[in-house]
């Protein structure tokens, strides 16, 4: 059953992606979930929005908006998360992560495991594809997104 909603969500934050994609953005994308319905979607807009923070993961958590609490709330993204996005996963309290993807990049999962956070990777290959080409394509405007 966890697994379906998982697959579910997953499937939103890969059309965030997509869209981001479209946009001639970074594909990456996020959506936040509470009790089985989406309060936050987003992605990677660095490029379309010349700003160096925003993120999948913080795309959706600022159209989220202001939470009592993120402590009942899942992340879904399509990439395993950088060290900022990490930092504000673990700063709200969100527990629960759920990855689709970190062949491409590790991320700091460790780090999310050891705050607490109970982080799950699927290893999707569509993602993991998805990531490869942009990778491949466009290096520098990757390299950029994670400080390289």
């Amino acid at each position: 059953m966890q697994a379906e909603l998982d697959r579910q969500f997953l499937d939103a934050a890969y059309e965030e992606a997509q869209q981001g994609l479209r946009e001639g953005g970074i594909p990456i994308g996020s959506v936040l979930v509470r009790n089985g319905e989406i309060i936050g979607r987003g992605h990677n807009r660095r490029v379309q929005k010349g700003d160096p923070i925003l993120h999948g993961e913080m795309d959706a958590i600022q159209n989220a908006g202001r939470q009592r609490t993120y402590k009942d709330v899942t992340c879904y993204t399509t990439l395993s998360p950088c060290m900022m996005c990490t930092g504000t996963i673990i700063q709200f309290g969100i527990s629960r992560v759920v990855v689709a993807e970190s062949k491409n990049f590790k991320g700091f999962q460790d780090v999310m495991t050891l705050a607490g956070v109970d982080v799950v990777d699927y290893h999707e290959p569509r993602c993991e594809h998805m990531m490869a080409d942009f990778i491949q394509n466009h290096p520098e405007l990757w390299n950029e997104d994670i400080g390289e």
